[in-house]
Parts: C-alpha cells; sequence; structure tokens
C-alpha cells in the first residue's frame, strides 16, 4: 500500500507540477522549488485520496472557506449556499477549474487536471478574501 502511494506521490511531482520541464541551474533553486512543489503534491494527494474514502464528508474539512465559497460562485455561477458541498463534488469543481469536464462516463479527475485547478482555486480564494475584506 505505502509503495503504490509513493508512485502516485511522484507522479504527482512529475506530470501534475511537471517538474522536468523546470531545467533550474542552480542546487538552491532546484531544494526551494522541490520544497515548494513537495507540499503542493502532498496536498494533491492529500486531497485526492481522502475524497476516495470519505466522498461524502463536508469539504470546509479539507478546504478553507474563501477556497470552497469562490470554486462555487465560479463553477456555478451563483453565490454559495449555506450548505457545505461533500468533498466529491468540491474535488469535481476544482478539477473543473483545471479542465476536467466532469461527463457522465468521465471517472475521477487526474493530476493535472487537480493541479491546475488547485492553482486557480487559489487565485479565486486570494480575490474572494480580498473583495470580502474591502466588503465591495
Amino acid at each position: 500500500m505505502c509503495r503504490w502511494q509513493i508512485e502516485i506521490y511522484f507522479k504527482v511531482i512529475k506530470s501534475g507540477c511537471q517538474i522536468e520541464k523546470l531545467q533550474l541551474e542552480n542546487l538552491d533553486r532546484i531544494k526551494a522549488c522541490l520544497a515548494i512543489y513537495m507540499i503542493i503534491t502532498w496536498r494533491i494527494l492529500f486531497t485526492t485520496m481522502i475524497g476516495r474514502i470519505a466522498p461524502d464528508m463536508p469539504c470546509n474539512k479539507v478546504f478553507s472557506d474563501s477556497e470552497w465559497k469562490s470554486v462555487f460562485a465560479v463553477v456555478n455561477r451563483e453565490k454559495p449556499s449555506d450548505i457545505v458541498p461533500s468533498l466529491n463534488d468540491m474535488i469535481k469543481m476544482v478539477a473543473q477549474l483545471g479542465g476536467f469536464l466532469n461527463r457522465v462516463g468521465d471517472g475521477e479527475p487526474g493530476v493535472k487536471t487537480m493541479w491546475i485547478g488547485m492553482q486557480r482555486m487559489r487565485d479565486f480564494a486570494l480575490s474572494w478574501e480580498l473583495y470580502h475584506q474591502l466588503n465591495l
């Protein structure tokens, strides 16, 4: 079981983060980049794995309010309700930001769509926070 998790972890780093394309020339830059990408990779892996174990769990156990509310608003084009979506629904919404089509036969979102979706989610969450701080 652990070996498979390790394989998936490195798949996320290679496929999702596309670490091989960076071609950094300096060891310090490589170390700094890897440290950041390892955290991002862990979050993507954790989110997808916990989503498969407990898909009906409320998404606010994994995502901040600004993350899930902003993604909900962008994907559904409506104000988020007071009912917190399930983790499975949220994962699919994040993946849609990364290009996942969410059709009936599509299966679960892949590493790359989650990586891109989480990048976009972070931007939307920051905008959401700023909007509410300024009371616009």
